[in-house]
Order: C-alpha cells, then structure tokens, then sequence
C-alpha cells in the first residue's frame, strides 16, 4: 500500500517535528490552528489533525472573519467547514471589527491576533500559524528594505508563545501541492494579487526576480540567514540579560558597568530596560541616543522617548523620567 502525497507528508512531518520539538508546551491538550481558507492554513490544518490524532491531542480550527470583503461571513464558514473536513475536532468562527492605525493590513493584523490570542483559555495555549517558507524570505526582504535591523533580520521565530510556526521550512508550492492531493480547493484571498501591498509586489515582482538573477534557490537561502541571525540575537540576547543583572539597580542603570560593554551589547541592555520601563515604539534612533549618554558622554541633556518620557543620566546612573520630575 503506498503512502500519502509527498507533499502532504511533508507537512505533516513537519508539525509532527515541531510538536515534538516543544514538547511539554501543550499542557492543555488541545492545539489551535489559525485557518484562513488558503492552501498553508488548509494543509497546516490537515497535518495537525492527523499528527494530534495519534498524539492524543485535541485540535481546535479557528476562522478570523475580518469583515473587510463582501462575503466574507460565507468564506469564513466554508474554511470552517473544509477544516472540520480534513479531521480537526472542532472549528469557531471569530469576527472582528478591523480598526486603527497603520492601514487596513497592519489594522487586521492586529485585529487577527487579537481575536486568536482572545481565544485561548486564560490567554495561554498554542495556535499554530500557515506561514511557510517563502513568508519567511518575504519578511526578512521587509526587513532588510527598512533597515530595521538583525532582530527584525532575524524573522519569525518557529516558537514564540502562543504562536507556532512549523512550516517555516516548508515551501508554499508545497502546501498547494498537498491541497491538490487532498482533493480540497483553497479559497484564494484577492488581497494576495493586489499591488497596493508591499508584501504583494514583494511576492510577485522582487523575490522572482532574485530568482532569475541569481539562478533560483533565494526563498531558502533568505530562510538560512533569518535562522543563522536568529541564533546569533539569542546568544547577544543572554549576554545582554547578565550585564543588565549587573547594571541594574533601584536608582537606574549603572553606567560604569554599562560603559566596558562593546556597543552591540549594550543597545540590547537599554532596549531591554526601556521596555521594562514602559517606552514603546522604540527605533534604533532612539536606542543610539540613549547610547550616546553612555559611549559618547559631554554632559548632554535627556532623550525624550516615546509615551512622553525621558532618559537622562546623573550621578553616574541613567534613569527614565517623566518631564515634570527631570532636572
């Protein structure tokens, strides 16, 4: 008896190393996976059924209806539908109402991971996520086209609670090919062919183009990188969080501690502590600025920071302050 499509294989070898390699984290379990009716959340779907079914896990589809196109509701509902097709225990509906600013896609971004995030008991749980390869490339280019540095480089983590990503290594081809084999049809969102979004041209105009240029294989190279400086910001990371043990106290950060620390090292300590100290929205302008009170000090004044707040230096401490407590 022959064995399933290679492509449906992969993807279900894929959750089921994933599953594995966060063993423990599912404590309650059940395992969500976000499905939007496309062919990654379709084929992520089916794998996490088969997988949870011999993992004695249960798995628990959940639809985002972001209301934004006509018919939205019915889409919602025949994903849900294919979903509890393809063996998933149970499959919820979640509507939202898509607002904000930053545009309509950074808007239902913020909405959809709201609403899934609101759907885990106590706000804990996992909620496996379609994004695959190919969004692994598309998000470093992003990255890399903003200047937004190695974190930002770094691209998604395969496991960043709650959200899972098992097919970060697995190809979009791959997931429609699955779909095929299954004999499922993935509904094909009209926001995925339209210029206007960065992500679109992205897909269809530059990372083909990489592909011609330099002779195909771009995608899993650009994955590699994200991985290889994922590694590397986690090692920093560790570092950085011993200095900021020993720089930390009740009056702010020592700035003896902080001044021996190469530069690198200590932009995470401050992004670390300016975090914990309420600022967000932090830029690498910011944390440079910040820095400079350290690495490069001539008596400046504070630097004012997002949410109306400053850090200032003074008896060789830096402190975050309101305005109106600045000297």
């Amino acid at each position: 008896m022959s064995g399933p499509d290679p492509a449906i294989a992969a993807v279900r070898t894929a959750v089921r190393d994933f599953l594995a390699s966060i063993d423990g984290a599912v404590a309650s379990g059940e395992v969500c996976v976000a499905v939007s009716g496309g062919a990654d959340s379709l084929a992520l779907a089916e794998a996490t059924a088969f997988t949870g079914s011999r993992a004695g896990l249960k798995v628990r589809a959940l639809v985002v209806d972001h209301g934004l196109q006509e018919g939205s509701a019915e889409t919602a509902a025949k994903a849900a539908s294919t979903a509890r097709e393809l063996g998933v225990d149970t499959a919820d509906v979640l509507t939202v109402k898509v607002e904000g600013p930053g545009g309509p896609e950074a808007a239902a971004r913020r909405a959809r991971y709201r609403a899934l995030r609101s759907a885990l008991p106590d706000g804990r749980g996992l909620v496996l996520l379609g994004h695959t390869l190919d969004d692994q490339a598309e998000t470093v280019l992003l990255g890399l086209g903003r200047g937004s540095g190695p974190r930002s480089l770094a691209g998604m983590r395969p496991h960043d609670p709650p959200w899972g990503r098992p097919l970060l290594a697995v190809a979009r081809a791959t997931t429609r090919q699955a779909c095929r084999a299954l004999g499922v049809e993935p509904w094909e969102d009209p926001h995925n062919a339209d210029p206007r979004f960065t992500r679109v041209r992205l897909r269809t105009e530059v990372v083909p183009l990489l592909e011609d240029v330099l002779s195909g294989g771009v995608a899993a190279s650009l994955a590699r990188t994200a991985a290889q400086l994922r590694e590397d910001t986690e090692a920093l990371d560790t570092l950085a969080g011993d200095v900021h043990l020993r720089a930390f106290t009740e009056e702010g950060l020592d700035v003896a501690v902080l001044a021996t620390e190469p530069p690198a090292l200590r932009r995470r300590v401050l992004r670390r502590w300016l975090l914990d100290a309420g600022v967000r929205e932090l830029t690498d302008a910011h944390l440079r600025s910040v820095d400079a009170l350290i690495g490069n000090w001539r008596g400046q004044g504070g630097v004012w920071l997002p949410g109306d707040l400053v850090a200032a230096r003074a008896h060789g401490r830096l402190c975050v302050e309101t305005p109106h407590s600045t000297t």
